[in-house]
């Protein structure tokens, strides 16, 4: 006997199912510096998919000067991230945004977060996120209806913590790890671990990490 479980039929206004916070730097056409939080990122080897609101200052700032910076916080910087959230770098703010919104042009300073110099672009990496990556962007498309941009970044270079890197290699230890979550509009952490691939080449360091 076949058992269904019963799904229910809905429609969710957003898909946030579980997406990592990434902090994007920019460039603004006076040489200042805009950043700005968004959940919809994904990599596929060294680039990374970007998903922007088409009318925001990132969108304006990577058509212009494709060069940016992809910071990842860590799950204890949400509250950074959330002051920021209500922010926009546009002057005046977009329709869309008007009355949730309101303009920030320092916005390194409302969050309470420091800028540090990147190494091969301009805008600059957010010193206390544990991995930044300096991109470009190579290719920036509208969505089919033309409300969002998505942008194709190439990954330059990557900074990491020290104390979540595997000592002694290039690779970012899982166990010590921990990326801010988005899940449907509310922050997470990581939960333990369950296990890994078969193309894991950190098990190793994971074993000893639960020993």
């Amino acid at each position: 006997m076949i058992r269904t479980t019963g799904h229910l039929t809905i429609q969710p206004k957003i898909l946030y199912f579980g997406t990592p916070v990434v902090l994007l730097s920019t460039e603004n056409e006076d040489g200042t510096s805009n950043l700005a939080p968004m959940s919809s990122a994904w990599a596929l080897g060294q680039v990374v998919v970007l998903g922007l609101g088409s009318e925001g200052q990132t969108a304006r700032n990577l058509r212009e000067r494709p060069d940016l910076v992809i910071n990842l916080p860590s799950a204890e910087q949400w509250r950074a991230v959330e002051r920021l959230a209500p922010l926009t770098g546009r002057d005046p703010v977009p329709d869309h945004k008007r009355g949730a919104f309101q303009y920030e042009p320092a916005k390194f300073a409302a969050a309470g977060l420091r800028p540090e110099p990147a190494e091969l672009v301009r805008p600059p990496r957010v010193a206390e996120c544990p991995l930044q990556l300096e991109a470009r962007a190579v290719r920036i498309n509208p969505d089919l209806h033309g409300d969002f941009l998505i942008v194709e970044a190439h990954v330059l270079l990557v900074h990491a913590d020290p104390t979540i890197v595997v000592p002694g290699t290039d690779h970012v230890a899982p166990t010590a790890w921990r990326p801010l979550i988005y899940n449907f509009r509310h922050y997470f952490s990581l939960g333990t671990e369950l296990g890994h691939t078969f193309r894991s080449e950190t098990r190793a360091a994971g074993m000893a990490a639960e020993r």
